[in-house]
């Protein structure tokens, strides 16, 4: 049994198709074929029903897929470890960020990780805190910058900040003329909310569960330059943090009667490979947390 008719056997189970995972692999479909072939004979059982148009997994190959699944990652993990070792202060690090931490924290983290690691590369996306879990779950990132909700067991995860959700609204809003807000007052209001992958949505809607409230959301986006937007149109309302909307004269922002909190932290998957990188990364973000609120 070889490593490549692991990798050839998981990307026909991913796919769904010879041709494509021979594409993918970048090699001849005949070869995939007979790589699988061989793969069956020596396991002595059938990984495949195989018909004219697609490949379907028999349930011997889905048990199979979770072993092999599992050897692929130890085994990529350990490709990755190596590399650490011929290049210690050299690397990418993968790091997903929610999109108000991003807005808010992430610019002077970068910019202070940049200064003291210049080698060293961040590549960011922006998804919610749900996606960027998944995303871990898999090792296709590192390290998140998230709002934390909850803790998720599947996850290691070290605080950062606690910050306050502000109302937001229009200049001209009715309410703007108020100093805190009390919650049920929104109960009729059109809300602009973050996408339903975020865990700032759902600590909204949670809220407006406790009250009873039946939201009114007419806009739905990860873009906090939309989400402004809108609300300086008086096209409904928001939840954001106060730093987004200081430089926004058309833009009032409330606290709550009863304050409510995101949680940021950062997270990432123990049971995968940390490169020095992204360890590096960790404990300067755990440095810069205690400079700002000047722990010891």
């Amino acid at each position: 049994m070889e490593l490549k008719q692991l990798r050839y056997f998981a990307a026909v189970c991913r796919l769904g198709s010879v041709t494509r995972a021979a594409e993918t692999c970048h090699i001849a479909q005949p070869a995939i074929s007979v790589a699988i072939q061989n793969l069956e004979s020596e396991l002595g059982v059938q990984l495949f029903e195989r018909s004219h148009k697609k490949v379907s997994v028999t349930s011997s190959g889905r048990v199979f897929l979770r072993r092999v699944e599992d050897i692929l990652a130890r085994t990529d993990d350990a490709i990755r470890e190596m590399a650490d070792h011929r290049e210690s202060q050299r690397g990418v690090i993968r790091v997903g960020i929610t999109p108000m931490i991003g807005a808010v924290f992430f610019p002077e983290i970068v910019s202070r990780f940049r200064e003291e690691h210049p080698l060293l590369e961040l590549n960011v996306i922006e998804e919610g805190a749900l996606s960027i879990g998944a995303l871990l779950d898999k090792g296709e990132l590192d390290v998140g910058v998230v709002v934390v909700a909850e803790k998720q067991p599947q996850l290691e995860m070290s605080p950062i900040t606690r910050s306050e959700i502000y109302v937001c609204l229009s200049a001209e809003h009715p309410l703007a003329a108020q100093r805190r807000i009390a919650f049920p007052r929104l109960a009729d209001e059109p809300f602009i909310l973050f996408s339903e992958d975020t865990l700032s949505r759902r600590i909204i809607l949670e809220e407006c569960a406790r009250h009873g409230i039946s939201p009114h959301i007419v806009f739905s986006s990860n873009q906090i330059t939309t989400i402004i937007s809108l609300v300086e149109r008086g096209v409904g309302i928001s939840f954001l943090l106060e730093p987004l909307v200081r430089d926004h004269p058309k833009i009032v922002s409330r606290r709550l009667a009863k304050p409510l909190y995101l949680e940021a932290g950062m997270v990432w998957n123990p049971r995968r490979y940390l490169s020095n990188a992204t360890r590096m990364f960790i404990e300067a973000i755990r440095r810069y947390t205690l400079d700002a609120t000047g722990a010891d």
